[in-house]
């Protein structure tokens, strides 16, 4: 062969290599690009995406998991065995549902000493900011015990939130379940500080402060012009993806005094922030908890009327232990819109391979049951 044919079939196999090369880093954006535009016309309600439940949590520390194993006679302490990655590198991994625990510390430093490092010393400081001692909504799961936190305060989780979706303008939309904490006096004597109207006031103020309205799907969005929020529901009047791109939807996880209180002076929630997990047919009515997906004919029968129902793949780590996929697989067929796990990804604190997903490692998709 010539020394110039020679240079002309290097030439094109570097050629041929560039062009293999450029369209495999074209791949997974094309894919993600198709997922999207399958997804744009399709409303809300007609999605259906996974997210982390008690998205916030780390793992408790091993020498408070050791202690409190050793008196743990009721076998509770392997249910509280598991932990987050932080909350960016989850949406970065494609999950469109976070759950985030609120305890109210209108004072400050309520919570800034858990009682359980009196009893057992530790490697790892608590809050060496002091972030903890400042007034405000803090995030953490159980008072006193399972108190490690990538957020000491709601307000840093919602700043990094709209820093990530910022970044992410045409984001699918993220829905938020956030559970207002309190109740009686723990073992160690801390009571939580009891909510009451100017405190979810206060917190509805903190989500617009922090996120931006602009961000918020709003009861009022959804209601528009019908009389009633669960009359809009009903009608179908939930956004399109496409044009609830770069927002979030909150879920208050109550469904006893406090939605009440939350929903008292609000007709159809008008006004608030947050949608409440409201019984079928009142007027507040929107989106509901059934974390129990074996309930399959009732959670279809209700995503067909037009809510959006939240469940669980997961529980107490037991089907991770197991490897049991019973429980998510008839969430996927339910119907509905939210699914919620504790492993997105295996867990690192025992021996399971247990991990939920869709195809693909994907984490959203067309509703099999009301997407259209």
């Amino acid at each position: 062969m010539r020394k110039d044919e020679v240079i002309s079939t290097l030439t094109n196999i570097k050629t041929m290599k560039r062009t293999i090369l450029f369209g495999l880093y074209l791949l997974p954006l094309s894919f993600s690009n198709a997922q999207t535009q399958n997804l744009d016309n399709l409303k809300i309600n007609e999605i259906q995406v996974i997210g982390s439940h008690n998205s916030y949590k780390k793992a408790i520390l091993p020498e408070v998991y050791n202690y409190l194993s050793e008196r743990d006679s009721m076998n509770f302490l392997p249910r509280i065995q598991y932990e987050h990655i932080p909350i960016p590198e989850q949406l970065d991994l494609g999950l469109r549902n976070l759950e985030i625990d609120v305890y109210a510390d209108s004072k400050g430093g309520k919570y800034a000493h858990p009682k359980i490092l009196d009893l057992v010393k530790t490697t790892q400081l608590f809050d060496p900011e002091k972030k903890m001692n400042r007034p405000g909504y803090k995030m953490i799961h159980i008072t006193d015990i399972d108190y490690m936190t990538w957020y000491y305060t709601l307000e840093d989780c919602l700043k990094d939130l709209k820093k990530w979706s910022d970044a992410h303008p045409n984001h699918t939309p993220v829905f938020i379940t956030l559970e207002p904490k309190d109740g009686k006096k723990n073992e160690f004597g801390t009571e939580p500080e009891h909510y009451t109207t100017k405190l979810f006031d206060d917190l509805d103020n903190e989500l617009k402060k922090y996120l931006g309205k602009n961000k918020i799907i709003t009861p009022d969005d959804v209601r528009g012009s019908y009389k009633t929020l669960n009359e809009a529901v009903l009608k179908g009047n939930w956004p399109k993806v496409k044009d609830a791109q770069g927002k979030f939807i909150f879920v208050l996880d109550n469904n006893g005094a406090n939605r009440d209180l939350y929903a008292k002076g609000h007709p159809s929630l008008k006004n608030r922030m947050i949608f409440t997990n409201s019984i079928p047919g009142t007027a507040e009515s929107a989106i509901l908890f059934m974390n129990d997906p074996e309930k399959t004919d009732e959670i279809k029968n209700l995503a067909k009327q037009g809510y959006i129902i939240r469940t669980r793949a997961d529980a107490d780590t037991m089907e991770a232990r197991s490897e049991d996929y019973s429980r998510f697989e008839n969430a996927q067929k339910s119907g509905a819109q939210v699914i919620t796990t504790d492993y997105y990804q295996p867990s690192k604190l025992f021996k399971s391979n247990f991990k939920i997903s869709f195809d693909n490692n994907t984490y959203e998709r067309k509703n099999p049951v009301v997407g259209k």
